[in-house]
């Protein structure tokens, strides 16, 4: 039996389609071992979302063909995509990019008789159906997460992910239906729902983001049903309307802004004006009590002025975000913004970051702080000895002291700010 070791950058949506790669190779008789292991087969999952997951990518297909000299080298995901022609001089012996996962035991068998470089790259495009992968569990923690779509049609233009991804495809609901029973029928009390685009499901098939998150819900065993990702143009009322009355719909929304300013927004090509985007964070947080806003925030795009800076800080105070995710803005070849001018400098950049940052600590701590001595429900994960740690519906890191087995309990408890909280 040959061994198999995956490494992954990047996405959750990258580790989803590590795990169904995973079950793919189990399936036909491939043993899977820790990334470190010396195996037979080693996959590196790559990533390409910015210019320094790129160079991470390259380094870590360099790097194990280097320490693994004998060993079957295969590299997939958007930076392969991405960068084709390259990455047989980094070290990979068969390239499959971001389709034909499915194909992968072919492929492995057609190199080992042959020892002939394997490239089966479709062109990203051109693509118009979703690739039928999936999983039966996974291996992170006590949430599974469920990847529904594929593919962006947005082309902001900072972003390289239409380029390496494809246009939007959605998964059949059927597929989607059944993998989740599947998972909540192995044990899994919380599903997280994923993808390029996610909320957008269903837009090509005749199917709609509300009527899929009813239809799991019907399934009474799943405890806890999570959104990675949401733009706030599809924070409409009927969502709004069955998350407010649906408990189990995680109080916890990420819903990328990118900028604050105006004007920045415009030479981005997000798709929405400051007063359209605050209007459905104002709404959502009028009907659903005390739900935890994440946001992804671009600081440093090309031409950023200190005062549309400025205006991103006092944006996100207004719109009250608990969870900060800033990035410095990351040039990538072949998207309009690697042309603009006007590029900022690093140091301005890491100025930039570091001031939201600190903003995200600030107001983290403040919404955390107003829970203190409330019940909430955890779902709890890991352990170091009798400390057991999980995470509440929005998103609160909690832990308790017990010496009983949490992992993968739903429990309830007061919770202690900056303590362990109690058991109820």
């Amino acid at each position: 039996m040959k061994t198999v070791a995956i490494h992954t950058l990047g996405c959750k949506v990258n580790t989803y389609e590590s795990q169904a790669i995973s079950e793919i190779l189990t399936k036909n008789n491939y043993f899977e071992v820790d990334q470190d292991a010396n195996a037979d087969i080693i996959i590196v999952n790559t990533c390409a979302v910015t210019s320094v997951a790129g160079q991470k990518s390259r380094q870590t297909l360099h790097k194990v063909k280097r320490n693994n000299p004998t060993s079957l080298i295969i590299g997939v995901g958007c930076f392969v995509q991405l960068e084709k022609d390259k990455m047989f001089d980094e070290g990979a012996d068969i390239l499959i990019g971001t389709n034909n996962r499915d194909k992968i035991v072919e492929l492995i068998k057609e190199y080992e008789k042959n020892h002939i470089n394997t490239k089966t790259i479709d062109e990203s495009r051109s693509r118009s159906e979703y690739e039928c992968l999936s999983i039966s569990t996974y291996s992170e923690n006590t949430r599974a997460f469920v990847k529904i779509q594929d593919g962006c049609d947005n082309f902001c233009s900072y972003c390289i992910i239409p380029y390496t991804r494809g246009k939007f495809r959605s998964r059949r609901k059927e597929d989607i239906l059944n993998e989740v029973n599947t998972l909540v029928n192995n044990g899994f009390k919380e599903i997280v729902l994923t993808g390029i685009d996610t909320a957008s499901y269903g837009k090509d098939i005749n199917e709609n983001f509300v009527s899929l998150l009813k239809d799991i819900l019907k399934n009474e065993k799943l405890l806890r049903l999570r959104i990675s990702s949401i733009e706030a143009s599809q924070i409409d009322e009927d969502f709004i309307s069955l998350i407010k009355q649906e408990n189990r719909i995680a109080r916890h929304l990420h819903i990328p802004l990118q900028s604050g300013s105006e004007t920045v927004l415009k030479r981005m090509n997000r798709k929405y004006s400051k007063d359209e985007f605050y209007s459905r964070i104002k709404r959502i947080k009028e009907e659903v009590k005390d739900i935890a806003l994440a946001c992804d925030i671009i600081e440093g795009f090309p031409g950023e002025t200190e005062d549309e800076a400025k205006e991103t800080i006092e944006f996100v105070k207004k719109c009250g975000f608990i969870f900060l995710h800033v990035f410095p803005y990351s040039i990538r070849k072949g998207t309009p913004a690697s042309k603009m001018e006007n590029q900022i400098p690093k140091s301005i950049k890491k100025e930039r970051v570091n001031r939201l940052i600190e903003l995200g600590k600030i107001e983290e701590e403040k919404y955390k702080k107003k829970f203190d001595g409330s019940e909430m429900e955890v779902l709890f994960e890991t352990s170091n000895g009798t400390n057991w740690v999980g995470y509440s519906s929005n998103y609160i890191e909690v832990s308790v002291d017990s010496s009983e087995n949490l992992k993968n309990k739903m429990v309830k408890v007061i919770y202690k700010y900056n303590g362990l909280s109690k058991i109820i």
